[in-house]
C-alpha cells in the first residue's frame, strides 16, 4: 500500500479540490491510503528568523508529515491565476529543510482554467526537487462542471485523468521511473 499524504490547496472544507481528493481515495483505496493534510491555514507565515534549530511546533509536525510519506498528492485551485498563498506558504517552510527533496509528488490545479497557476506551482515544486514526470500532473479546467452537487466526478475523462495520474504516481514511488522521464526545473534566464 502505497501512503499517500493529500494536501488541498483550498481552505474551504468542502472544496472542489476536496472532492477531487476524496473520489481518487476511493478510486484506489485497493493500493493506496489517502490522507488528507488538515490545518494548512493554521501555519505561522513563513519567516526566515523562527527557521532555526526550533521551528514552531505545526511547521515540525508538517515537515514529519512530509517525511513520512511515501508520496504526495497536491490537489490546488487557482486564485487570481496564482498560486493559493496557504499552500505557498506550506511549501516556503520546506525549502530549508527539503521535505521535497526527491519525494514523488503528483499535482493537479483543478479550477476554472488552471493553467498559469499550475505552471507556477510546477516550478516551485521542481526547484524544490519533488520528483515528477509528465504523467504525475493534470489540469482538470472548468472543474464544477465535472462533478455533480455532492462532489462526486461525472465527467469519465477527467476521472481516466486522475486514474492515469495515480497510475504514474505509484511507478514513480516504486521506483519504475528512468531518471530520463523525470522532470527538471524550469531555466532560469536572468531576465
Amino acid at each position: 500500500m502505497l501512503n499517500i499524504l493529500a494536501i488541498s490547496g483550498s481552505t474551504r472544507k468542502k472544496s472542489s479540490n476536496y472532492h477531487l481528493i476524496q473520489a481518487i481515495a476511493t478510486a484506489h483505496a485497493a493500493t493506496a491510503t489517502v490522507e488528507l493534510l488538515e490545518g494548512l491555514d493554521e501555519l505561522p507565515h513563513f519567516n526566515p528568523d523562527l527557521d532555526g534549530d526550533n521551528p514552531p511546533p505545526k511547521i515540525i509536525a508538517l515537515r514529519a508529515r512530509l517525511r513520512a510519506a511515501d508520496a504526495i498528492l497536491i490537489c490546488t485551485p487557482e486564485y487570481a491565476i496564482g498560486v493559493p498563498g496557504t499552500l505557498k506558504n506550506a511549501l516556503d517552510w520546506t525549502v530549508s529543510s527539503m521535505e521535497f527533496s526527491h519525494k514523488p509528488v503528483a499535482l493537479i490545479t483543478a479550477a476554472t482554467s488552471g493553467v498559469i497557476a499550475h505552471r507556477s506551482l510546477l516550478g516551485t515544486l521542481l526547484i524544490i526537487e519533488a520528483q515528477m514526470t509528465a504523467a504525475t500532473q493534470v489540469v482538470v479546467s472548468m472543474v464544477k462542471t465535472k462533478m455533480d452537487a455532492q462532489g462526486n466526478i461525472t465527467d469519465a475523462a477527467t476521472m481516466a485523468a486522475l486514474n492515469a495520474l495515480m497510475h504514474g504516481l505509484d511507478e514513480l514511488a516504486k521506483g519504475a521511473v528512468p531518471e530520463s522521464r523525470l522532470l527538471t526545473p524550469p531555466a532560469f534566464d536572468g531576465s
